[in-house]
């Protein structure tokens, strides 16, 4: 599918930290902007291509004019995949070619309705996850060493991802993790350009959005769920940060 189609045309989709059940290849086609992967912020732009493991926290902001292509392949799938959270900025001209064709014929099959439409489509994901691991293999591709603030920084992702709904606090976290709040916060920042407190709101926000917008699970009962105490303060949260209550954000999102 098309970055749009991912978001649905709505940006909090993309732009709020959050996780997803299934993993995601993206090839940004257009534009540039800023990605948040793995707990460390970095700039993005035309030809990147980015690999996100299920269950991994990030954001994406490309801006109105960005576009890009995206596989969205079920976690537990028998497919090869890259391991862990990767971008690449490419440059050769012929792996561009090959990974923008790959991506062009998936779409077509998916859109085509033919027989045996599936089997075709895991065939050109499985061509996908080869041109990824062929490619990170390459000495230009090789990770960046992580330095210690954004070492932290992605074990607190990666927290965030397991816990955002038990209503843990920040300093909770940080207790987990053997480091004081303030020192949370300054790492995060520094490698993520959010605080340790921000990171963990948006990802409750992007949950409770999700709630809202596609079921109809009571109120009290989402509140519950991504750990409020009381329903009331659940809904000073969603107008905290939306200016709307849960209800009317509800009703905005279905109309």
């Amino acid at each position: 599918m098309t970055l749009s189609q991912l978001s649905g045309a709505q940006d909090w989709r993309l732009s709020l930290a959050h996780d997803r059940a299934a993993h995601l290849l993206i090839w940004v086609t257009r534009g540039q902007g800023r990605l948040l992967l793995n707990g460390t912020r970095r700039g993005v732009g035309t030809h990147n291509a980015i690999s996100i493991p299920a269950q991994t926290l990030f954001s994406l902001e490309l801006g109105r004019q960005g576009m890009g292509l995206v596989a969205v392949i079920p976690d537990g799938s028998d497919l090869r995949l890259p391991l862990g959270p990767r971008q690449l900025r490419m440059r050769d001209v012929s792996a561009i070619s090959e990974l923008t064709s790959l991506f062009e014929a998936a779409v077509r099959e998916d859109s085509s309705g033919r027989e045996l439409s599936q089997d075709a489509l895991d065939a050109h994901i499985a061509l996908m996850s080869v041109w990824w691991r062929r490619q990170i293999a390459l000495p230009d591709n090789l990770p960046v060493r992580m330095n210690a603030a954004a070492r932290l920084s992605a074990a607190f992702c990666q927290r965030i991802a397991q816990f955002y709904t038990t209503g843990m606090s920040m300093a909770d976290h940080a207790a987990a993790l053997n480091v004081t709040p303030t020192h949370l916060t300054r790492a995060c920042k520094a490698a993520s350009g959010r605080t340790a407190a921000d990171l963990l709101t948006e990802r409750v926000l992007y949950a409770a959005r999700i709630a809202l917008s596609e079921t109809d699970v009571a109120i009290q009962d989402v509140a519950r769920h991504l750990g409020f105490g009381s329903a009331a303060y659940f809904t000073r949260f969603i107008q905290q940060h939306t200016a709307k209550t849960p209800t009317a954000l509800r009703q905005s999102a279905r109309r």
